[in-house]
């Protein structure tokens, strides 16, 4: 009789131990892929301060750019190009020289301050576009009315 109740309590503590070796093996085997997988590619906005809708031949008016990503990957590498359609004028990145057109810049921080410079006297348009390596872009119109 002390054999059977030896036996029965054997089987009762290996009926406890195979749950919990079960839901261990479960818990810690969930990740089939070799390496764990980092998103690096998120959308973004641009937000952009109010500029005025006026300028005068050889004024220079900033623009103030901040970039907000949908999520935060540490490489993401942001470029800028721009394309002057109407007018005359010249924009660049605080002390550097004054971009070409359609020509890609690379952009330090995400947030920053453009300068341009007006050089003619009629209204003036422009577009900026801010993409990143994984090809997401943002355009941005700007247009400026000749100030007598």
């Amino acid at each position: 009789m002390k054999n059977i109740i030896k036996t029965a309590k054997c089987v009762v503590s290996i009926l406890y131990v195979v749950p919990i070796l079960c839901l261990t093996e479960l818990s810690l085997s969930s990740c089939s892929a070799d390496e764990l997988e980092v998103q690096q590619n998120y959308p973004f906005e641009v937000s952009v301060m109010p500029v005025p809708k006026d300028i005068a031949k050889d004024q220079t008016v900033e623009i103030r750019i901040k970039i907000l990503p949908n999520g935060n990957y540490q490489h993401t590498q942001y470029y800028l190009r721009y394309f002057q359609f109407d007018g005359t004028g010249e924009l660049k990145y605080f002390n550097d020289p004054n971009y070409l057109p359609n020509d890609s810049y690379s952009i330090p921080y995400k947030e920053f301050r453009l300068y341009y410079k007006s050089t003619s006297e009629v209204s003036q348009s422009f577009k900026i576009w801010i993409s990143d390596q994984f090809g997401n872009e943002k355009e941005i119109e700007f247009q400026f009315d000749n100030k007598d």
